[in-house]
């Protein structure tokens, strides 16, 4: 049997609005209960979000998407007001990256965790001396 990527545990400070923030930026289906959790299924794996009244670390998830996809997410980013950045460092307030011939762009969860959407994976189309890889060239 392949090995495959089947969930994980994110902690959150409200697992149903989290929940419900990542299926309605996304464009995905509203989220399942299933005993504390709130399940966001992304393809075959599933972003499992647990309440907690503890300190919540940040951590980062990064979702491909088609070009059109990207188009429509990035309009609800917007449209809520949301900030964004173009790098994982927040260096780049209110932009996006065009880093191997694709899109890509980070904004934050209520609880912190610094989500990506990109249209392409990183190394797939090259360095671009105009706009460079931070990720691929520190």
């Amino acid at each position: 049997m392949a090995v495959t990527f089947n969930h994980t545990i994110i902690h959150a400070r409200d697992n149903q609005a989290s929940a419900a923030f990542l299926t309605e930026i996304l464009g995905l289906q509203p989220h399942r209960t299933l005993a504390h959790f709130a399940v966001v299924q992304v393809g075959v794996t599933s972003l499992d979000y647990l309440t907690t009244d503890g300190e919540i670390t940040p951590r980062h998830f990064a979702f491909q998407v088609s070009e059109p996809e990207f188009d429509e997410i990035f309009a609800r980013i917007t449209a809520r007001g949301l900030s964004y950045w173009a790098d994982p460092f927040r260096n780049q307030p209110g932009a996006i990256n065009h880093w191997d011939d694709g899109r890509g762009v980070y904004f934050d969860d209520p609880d912190g965790h610094l989500m990506e959407v990109l249209t392409r994976s990183y190394g797939s189309g090259g360095l671009d001396a105009e706009h460079p890889n931070p990720l691929l060239t520190q």
